[in-house]
């Protein structure tokens, strides 16, 4: 008998990747699906950075790479911090890896013993909680609603903490929710963060460049807890880069020389070419990429005009990345048209896809039953047509 590990079959798999996949497969079998499940920007990658990977081919920059990253790059980076967060890092504290999911795997694997606690406020991104499993973590999480606009305080945080609590991740601005945490906010987390000197704190901010706050604040700017934190970084959605799969940490030294000892056993350096089209990405301004940030505004605004028609849904107004995730538990219990029961958001998204051929992200998968993940990183016709058809189909459950 072929049997796969456990700790394979207890990973979970990723419920935005799974709903993707239905969508082509459905899709591939002649259905006009709309895909409101990837978290993907529609735009192609600037021209000066594909420029810059074309010359780097042509300058056979096409070896091994450093496990850490190019130095040029890591210094890049490390200038970006400072011009754009106000970080004083050195080239020596980051790491580049490839994207910013192996960044977060590598701090988790780095900082985690098996049951020491890893705390998510909810709703998560649905690969930290997959990751804190394969770390053996204890997995705690605060959960935060609607009202709050998904945002936890440092009251929250203060009573979540125990002995044995070693890493806290969250994201600003959020995927799923779209939060963004003020200054203010943030600084009422570091009040608590600073009297557990343990504690590690990873402050994810992929989306720092689709905000609309008119400002984002970066944790480590905190001097009193600087050497806790852990800035994730990369360059897939500010700069529309999903596919040259280059993220990165900035990181207390001890931290950063962990990480890359795990890089350096499970895939050693990122892409060549890779990284230095990252390179030319980090070096510009982010005035480079407003237009994205622009149209996605302008989605924002579309969708949640659009989403007000509907009645039963309950959303706040995302202040960052491309994401709404509205409360749809008026809908549990209520019957489709065949008579089935919608019992949570898992079976709603279902019933959309199947129903009228729209494909979100059930909320289970980000820690909050209550809720489903629409993505609005697609054109303004399909906003229009994909919430028409999600109201069309929420009329008939009864």
């Amino acid at each position: 008998m072929k049997h796969v590990s456990k700790r394979v079959k207890e990973l979970s798999e990723s419920q935005t990747l799974l709903m993707a996949a239905k969508s082509r497969e459905l899709q591939e079998n002649g259905v006009d699906v709309i895909n409101l499940s990837i978290g993907e920007p529609d735009f192609d990658t600037p021209e000066f950075i594909r420029k810059a990977a074309k010359k780097a081919i042509d300058d056979n920059i096409t070896h091994y790479t450093p496990v850490p990253g190019f130095p040029e790059l890591r210094e890049a980076i490390a200038q970006k911090l400072k011009r754009d967060n106000k970080l004083d890092y050195s080239a020596g504290n980051v790491v580049v890896s490839t994207g910013a999911k192996q960044s977060l795997m590598n701090v988790v694997l780095s900082v985690i013993n098996p049951g020491e606690e890893l705390i998510l406020p909810a709703p998560y991104w649905v690969s930290y909680y997959a990751m804190g499993e394969f770390a053996q973590a204890s997995i705690k999480t605060i959960k935060t609603t609607v009202e709050s606009e998904f945002k936890i305080t440092g009251d929250q945080l203060e009573k979540s903490i125990t002995s044995k609590s070693k890493l806290l991740i969250f994201s600003s601005p959020c995927n799923p929710s779209g939060s963004v945490y003020s200054e203010e906010e943030l600084s009422d987390l570091v009040r608590v963060i600073q009297k557990h000197p343990n504690l590690v704190v990873v402050s994810d901010e992929i989306y720092e460049h689709i905000n609309y706050s008119g400002s984002h604040a970066s944790l480590a700017r905190f001097e009193e807890i600087k050497e806790q934190v852990v800035t994730v970084n990369g360059v897939s959605k500010g700069f529309a880069m999903t596919g040259w799969r280059i993220g990165y940490i900035a990181a207390p030294e001890w931290i950063a020389k962990a990480a890359i000892k795990v890089q350096g056993q499970f895939t050693s350096g990122a892409n060549s070419i890779a990284q230095m089209a990252a390179k030319a990405a980090v070096e510009a301004s982010p005035d480079s990429v407003s237009y994205m940030n622009e149209a996605f505004l302008k989605r924002r605004e579309l969708i949640l005009d659009l989403i007000k028609d509907i009645d039963g849904l309950k959303t706040a107004t995302p202040q960052g990345a491309f994401y709404v995730f509205p409360d749809v538990s008026h809908f549990f219990g209520k019957d489709t048209p065949e008579g089935k029961v919608i019992a949570h958001s898992t079976d709603l998204c279902m019933y959309l896809l199947n129903e009228v051929a729209v494909a979100t992200v059930p909320g289970e998968a980000f820690g909050d039953e209550n809720c489903i993940r629409l993505s609005y990183a697609t054109s303004e016709k399909n906003i229009r047509l994909a919430i028409e058809r999600i109201k069309t189909a929420l009329d008939k459950l009864k």
